[in-house]
C-alpha cells in the first residue's frame, strides 16, 4: 500500500512532484494508496512522446489497432472483480454497479475493436469528366482526455477506445478522486502491448495537469466530461488554441409522470434514475414533473421506497446506495437540502447518516412542492436529491421539462402512445426515455445533449468517428 503508483509516460512509470492520498469514502481510515501528481512538464513529455509514436502507429493500419483494443477488452473482463472492487472503494459506487461498469468498459473496447476496421469513406464521381473524388477520415493526432470521478472506468473507456481505434494518441488526466481505477486501466493498456507513448496517464490536479493539457500546442483535440464551469473555461482556452472540442457538462434531467402512467413502473424508474449511484450521474432524474391526478399516490409510494433504501459501505452486500464520493460533495448536497427548505419545499430525507465506519453517508432526499423557478430545480446538485414539481396536464409538463439551461436526458412515464410520441419529438434533450429511468444508456449508440449539457459531436457508438477524425477530400485526374 505504501508503494507509490506512478504516471505512465512514454511507456515508463514515472513519479510526479508529490504524492496524493486516495481514501475510501465508505471508510476514511482505509488508505487505498499514494498516487503521483504530475506537472506541466510531465504533460509536455507525454505529448512529445505521443507525437513521436503517431506516424508508426498509423502506418500499421486498422488490424493492429483492432487487435490491441480486443486484448484490452479481454484483460478488463478477466480482472472485472479486481477493478470493480477498486472502483467501489475509491468512488463509493456499490460493488454490483462497479463490476457492471467495469464490464461495460470491456464491451466499449471490444465495440471499437470492430469499428477500427469499419472507418467510413466515400468514392464519388466528380462533376468534371475524368476526375475521381475520394473522401476519407484521418486521425486528428494527439488527443487530450480529461475524465470525471463518477464513472471512473466507463467514461475513460468511451474516450480512449475510439481515440486509439481511429489512429490517434492519448494523454489522459483522470479525476483526482479516482486515480486507482485509472491506474489499473493504464496498466492493462500498457501490458496489452500498447506502443510506448501512444497512451499516457498523467495524474494530478486539474489546475496543473488539466490546464497543461488544455494549453499544450501539440494536443489537437480535447474531450472533457465534468462541470459546466470547468467545461466553459476549457472551451475558451481550447478555442484560443484552435483545438477541436468535445464537452459533456451535466444535466438537470426531467422525469415526467402522467396521470395515465403505470404507478409501479413510474416509481421504479424514478427511484432508479434519481437515487441509484447516489444520484451522482449527469443523467440522473433530478426533476420529477408529476401530473396532479397521480401526484399524491406517486409521492407517497416513491417516498416510502426511497426511505427504505439501504445506505451503507460500497462493499457491503446489503447496501443499495453507497456514500457520497467526497466531503466537499456531501457538504454541497447538504447546502441544497437547506436551500430547498428556505425556498419553501417540504424535505423528506436528506440527512447525514452515522454508520459504524466513518464515511460520507447521506439519506436520499425528496423536495416536495417545488417549482421550476427554484434554484433546487434549476442547478445541478449531483447528489441523491430530487425536486417534485406538480403540473396540470401534458402540455404544462413538456413546457416545464424544456424550461432548463440543460438538455441531456429526459424521460416520461405514460401508457399513452400519443403522449409518448409527442414527448419524444418535443423534448429538448439529446436522449429521451419512455417508461425507463433517465439514467442508463447503451454503449453502442450516441451519448450527449443539447443547450448547456454538451458541446461538440456525440460520444459513443459510430458517431464517435465524427470527433476523433477529420475529413479529407482528394481529387485525381485519370486522363
Amino acid at each position: 500500500m505504501t508503494e507509490p503508483h506512478l504516471n505512465l509516460i512514454d511507456g515508463t512509470w514515472l513519479p510526479g512532484d508529490h504524492l496524493t492520498e486516495n481514501r475510501n469514502p465508505s471508510d476514511l481510515s482505509d488508505l487505498i494508496g499514494l498516487y503521483a501528481a504530475g506537472t506541466a512538464a510531465d504533460v509536455d513529455r507525454a505529448t512529445a512522446a505521443a507525437t513521436a509514436v503517431l506516424p508508426g502507429w498509423q502506418r500499421q493500419g486498422p488490424q493492429v489497432r483492432a487487435d490491441l483494443l480486443e486484448r484490452i477488452a479481454t484483460q478488463i473482463e478477466a480482472r472485472a472483480a479486481e477493478i470493480g472492487t477498486m472502483l467501489a472503494r475509491e468512488e463509493g459506487k456499490i460493488l454490483p454497479e462497479a463490476i457492471a461498469e467495469t464490464r461495460r468498459a470491456a464491451q466499449i473496447f471490444r465495440f471499437y475493436a470492430g469499428e477500427a476496421l469499419r472507418i467510413p469513406g466515400e468514392a464519388l464521381a466528380s462533376v468534371r469528366p475524368g476526375v475521381d473524388v475520394e473522401v476519407t477520415r484521418e486521425p486528428l493526432g494527439v488527443v487530450g482526455l480529461i475524465t470525471p470521478w463518477n464513472f471512473p472506468i466507463a467514461i475513460p473507456a468511451w474516450k480512449i477506445a475510439p481515440a486509439l481505434a481511429y489512429g490517434n494518441a492519448v494523454v489522459m488526466k483522470p479525476a483526482d478522486l479516482v486515480p486507482g481505477t485509472a491506474h489499473l486501466l493504464a496498466q492493462i493498456i500498457h501490458d496489452a502491448g500498447c506502443p510506448a507513448g501512444l497512451f499516457n496517464l498523467v495524474m494530478g490536479p486539474g489546475s496543473v495537469v488539466g490546464q497543461a493539457i488544455v494549453e499544450n500546442p501539440g494536443i489537437a483535440a480535447l474531450s472533457f466530461t465534468g462541470s459546466v464551469q470547468t467545461g466553459r473555461a476549457i472551451a475558451r482556452a481550447g478555442l484560443e488554441g484552435m483545438k477541436k472540442l468535445q464537452l459533456e457538462m451535466g444535466g438537470k434531467n426531467p422525469m415526467v409522470v402522467l396521470d395515465d402512467a403505470d404507478l409501479e413502473v413510474a416509481v421504479a424508474a424514478s427511484l432508479n434514475g434519481a437515487f441509484f449511484s447516489t444520484g451522482q450521474r449527469c443523467t440522473a432524474s433530478s426533476r420529477l414533473i408529476v401530473q396532479a391526478g397521480i401526484h399524491d399516490a406517486f409521492v407517497t409510494e416513491l417516498g416510502r421506497q426511497m426511505q427504505a433504501l439501504r445506505v451503507g459501505p460500497a462493499l457491503e452486500a446489503a447496501s443499495q446506495i453507497g456514500p457520497v464520493a467526497s466531503a466537499a460533495q456531501l457538504q454541497g448536497n447538504l447546502r441544497y437540502v437547506d436551500l430547498a427548505r428556505s425556498e419553501g419545499c417540504e424535505v423528506i430525507g436528506g440527512e447525514v447518516l452515522t454508520l459504524p465506519t466513518e464515511g460520507h453517508f447521506q439519506r436520499p432526499a425528496l423536495f416536495l412542492n417545488a417549482t421550476n423557478q427554484m434554484r433546487v430545480a434549476r442547478e445541478e446538485i449531483f447528489g441523491p436529491c430530487a425536486a417534485v414539481i406538480r403540473v396540470q396536464d401534458f402540455d404544462e409538463a413538456l413546457t416545464v421539462a424544456n424550461d432548463s439551461p440543460f438538455g441531456l436526458s429526459a424521460g416520461i412515464c405514460t401508457t399513452s402512445l400519443r403522449h409518448a410520441r409527442n414527448f419524444r419529438r418535443g423534448a429538448r434533450a439529446g436522449m429521451v426515455m419512455v417508461n425507463l429511468p433517465t439514467a442508463g444508456v447503451d454503449y453502442h449508440v450516441p451519448f450527449g445533449g443539447t443547450k448547456g449539457s454538451s458541446y461538440g459531436s456525440r460520444e459513443q457508438g459510430r458517431h464517435a468517428v465524427e470527433f476523433y477524425t477529420t475529413v479529407k477530400t482528394a481529387y485525381g485526374f485519370a486522363g
